[in-house]
């Protein structure tokens, strides 16, 4: 985060922070993980799913610690911080792997702290490492991270900005309702609560149509007006962005100067606190993207989803952390951008998704800068709820992928009920995705974007052990995903 978006007190605060959290790190050794993704991308599931396997002794070939065999205990501890909830683990696995329905989605911060033994792999280090590591997985919604751009923005350009997004696309018809009734606000008149309770409700109406299942929109702020919280009807999120003229101020009293002093609370009574007391106190980070929504809803999705990664990814403090440089303010050394639900799509499709969700976060990345965040991409699935399969049609074999859909799911017309399993041609994906972007910006409406069959499947019934134990939650490339956040603290 840029250094103008913090005042002298927050970087003292964070700094203060930052030197608890080291003295601790030199007793108990800590990577501090963030996960993160906008709605419906998986993170209670990633999580569940990364603890699950590590706990169960899950198939992690390509995370060398538990391959080399290094790893000699693993288990839950109390988490450190006494003030944030607690990932509810427990709850989320039973969901996943007795009920076979996915766990409710993140509507707000909690955290949990992992404990691995392990032996380095270097004799030097054994001999000053206590072999311990904790991983403390901080969990939030990817709306709050997309709030963070506005600290360093005041309420004109956050209402010109929003306003002229709005006018945009699809938005346009979504957003008439609250365009409407901001075109005929009198902002220079008093201050009236029920005209900013009626703007505000107006505003949060399109927010929510814009994030709806059917258009899939993504850059959606401010975020708390979509996950309100305890904060739901206080002032700090009754306002909204107002028609200003070029120039001038906010009369006294006024509804112009009601919303702006709003704006700036929200600022100060919800951003600023995540920042300090959990984001820029990050080590490695987890972006979750669910591309293949996106591509489902069409082109105006696609684009948003950019705009939204390249505002979230820009948030980051890009650098290689050492001690003495986190005594000041951490950096965020490491960055997984994860396309979830690559179990929707062939195998042969895996490198594809992987190389449109690069193609999408490229922006993002050209504004970071690659000496700083190592930024990686992959394409996962943290539950693999399908198999793969081949069906023979008109003398033609395709790859299928085989699963159970969601009860009252529909496919082709043909309604589901959570038992009876199924084959689906999932669709291909481009193998370059440089033209589809390219025709994009060229025109999207007139864009045909590949055919994906996005469908929601149950949870996969796990089999049993000789002991009646459960089998660990099946995965797609998990463990690489765990060696690029974690696997060099490990070392």
């Amino acid at each position: 985060m840029p250094p103008s978006l913090t005042s002298f007190t927050d970087d003292a605060l964070i700094a203060f922070d930052n030197l608890a959290d080291r003295a601790a790190g030199l007793v108990n050794p800590t990577v501090r993980l963030g996960v993160t993704g906008l709605s419906r991308s998986g993170k209670t599931v990633f999580i569940s799913s990364l603890v699950h396997n590590l706990l169960n002794g899950g198939r992690l070939p390509l995370f060398e610690p538990v391959q080399s065999g290094r790893v000699s205990a693993v288990r839950l501890e109390p988490q450190p911080d006494d003030a944030v909830p607690r990932f509810q683990y427990e709850d989320h696995i039973r969901a996943l792997v007795k009920e076979r329905i996915w766990p409710d989605s993140t509507r707000a911060i909690s955290e949990l702290r992992i404990t691995l033994d392990y032996q380095s792999a270097s004799g030097w280090n054994r001999l000053f490492s206590p072999g311990r590591l904790s991983i403390d997985i901080v969990d939030y919604p990817g709306e709050w991270l997309l709030d963070l751009p506005l600290l360093g923005k005041d309420f004109r350009a956050f209402s010109d900005e929003t306003l002229a997004l709005a006018e945009t696309g699809i938005r346009a018809e979504l957003s008439s309702n609250w365009l409407a009734i901001t075109e005929n606000a009198d902002i220079a008149a008093p201050a009236d609560e029920m005209k900013a309770r009626d703007l505000a409700t107006a505003f949060a109406d399109y927010l929510k149509a814009c994030k709806s299942d059917e258009r899939s929109l993504s850059t959606l702020p401010p975020g708390r007006f979509l996950l309100p919280g305890d904060l739901d009807g206080s002032p700090a999120l009754t306002f909204a962005p107002l028609k200003l003229p070029a120039e001038g101020s906010a009369p006294k009293g006024s509804l112009w100067a009601m919303m702006e002093r709003r704006y700036e609370a929200y600022k100060s009574v919800v951003i600023k606190p995540f920042f300090r007391e959990h984001f820029a106190r990050l080590d490695r980070q987890i972006v979750l993207v669910d591309a293949l929504q996106a591509i489902n809803r069409g082109p105006e999705a696609v684009q948003d989803l950019e705009r939204a990664l390249t505002d979230v990814l820009a948030c980051f403090r890009p650098g290689n952390n050492s001690f003495f440089s986190s005594l000041l303010g951490r950096r965020i050394d490491r960055v997984l951008v994860a396309a979830t639900k690559a179990d929707h799509l062939h195998h042969e499709s895996h490198d594809r998704l992987e190389a449109l969700t690069r193609r999408l976060v490229e922006r993002a990345v050209d504004r970071i800068g690659m000496a700083g965040a190592g930024i990686e991409v992959m394409a996962i699935a943290s539950v693999r709820a399908t198999r793969e399969a081949t069906v023979t049609r008109d003398g033609e074999t395709l790859p299928v992928i085989v699963g159970t859909p969601m009860d009252k799911e529909t496919i082709a017309g043909e309604t589901f009920d959570g038992n009876r399993k199924t084959a689906v041609f999932p669709g291909d994906l481009p193998e370059n995705p440089r033209w589809l972007f390219e025709a994009l910006e060229s025109d999207g409406a007139k864009v045909h974007l590949p055919d994906v069959n996005v469908v929601r499947f149950r949870p996969p019934e796990l089999d049993e052990t000789g002991g009646g134990i459960k089998l660990s939650v099946p995965h797609i490339r998990l463990d690489r995903a765990m060696q690029f956040l974690f696997g060099d603290r490990l070392a």
